[in-house]
């Protein structure tokens, strides 16, 4: 049985949440309410808060997601020599994007709230709107799921459960505490923070499942990922990072 280093999985864990996170919130929302004539703008953990609100600000931050996992496919499809621990990091990464960003359509439709919620307010009919948003989220999501599982497929074996539910579950820690210092208040972590991470990630837990039986060529077997001083230190000074900078929220404003 392979052997990976807990602490250096929780590292890699929280740098590839990191790179969702901010991602959504910053490039996806933030950078397009920039470019859209914001004067001033909050960008926290948990949302983006800002002086316009406009349907590709709210659309970008999903668009943003899955755009992100579309290039990490195509590198983990090219590469073929890459080093355990870094083929993780991509995967799990490209999982966080493709979670959240399929994810958050079947979030909306079912309870018409956030980012696409906020895309089709307005639209007639709503209700066949908001049927569409939990099909495609359903399809795209078991769709990524299935793309998830075959990145993992190198990681075969029993270790498959410590290497999906060591990221859920440290990701889910991290936008909780986080969350809790956000200025938007408790409600964003209960309506936001832990539904968009641990909702929209749930499919790492059934994963290990949904990869039992699947045939395996002894060329695609990775090996341990061993212990990482430099993925454990990003991990510890990204989360405190994450939790005391972002999680408080950062403001610009046009007029200083």
């Amino acid at each position: 049985m392979t052997s990976d280093d807990k602490p250096t999985l929780v590292g890699i864990g929280v740098m590839a949440y990191l790179v969702q996170d901010i991602l959504h919130e910053g490039v996806g929302h933030g950078v397009t309410a920039w470019l859209s004539g914001a004067k001033q703008l909050t960008i926290s953990t948990v949302a983006l808060q800002s002086d316009i609100s406009t349907r590709w600000i709210s659309a970008n931050g999903t668009l943003v997601n899955l755009a992100c996992a579309a290039i990490l496919w195509l590198v983990l499809a090219k590469a073929r020599s890459l080093r355990p621990a870094m083929r993780y990091f991509l995967a799990i990464t490209m999982a966080g994007n493709l979670f959240t960003g399929t994810g958050y359509f079947l979030f909306s439709g079912v309870l018409d709230f956030g980012d696409w919620a906020a895309v089709i307010h307005g639209w007639q009919p709503h209700w066949m709107w908001r049927l569409g948003l939990v099909i495609a989220g359903a399809a795209t999501y078991y769709g990524s799921m299935l793309i998830v599982a075959s990145a993992l497929r190198p990681f075969r074996g029993d270790r498959v459960r410590s290497l999906c539910w060591t990221p859920y579950f440290t990701e889910g820690a991290l936008a909780l505490l986080a969350g809790l210092l956000n200025p938007a208040g408790l409600f964003y972590v209960i309506a936001s923070a832990l539904p968009s991470t641990l909702g929209a990630n749930a499919g790492l837990i059934s994963l290990p499942w949904m990869m039992k039986g699947q045939r395996y060529r002894e060329r695609e077997c990775a090996g341990a990922i061993g212990r990482s001083a430099a993925w454990a230190a990003a991990g510890a000074i990204g989360a405190l990072l994450f939790i005391v900078v972002l999680g408080r929220g950062i403001t610009w404003s046009a007029t200083g």
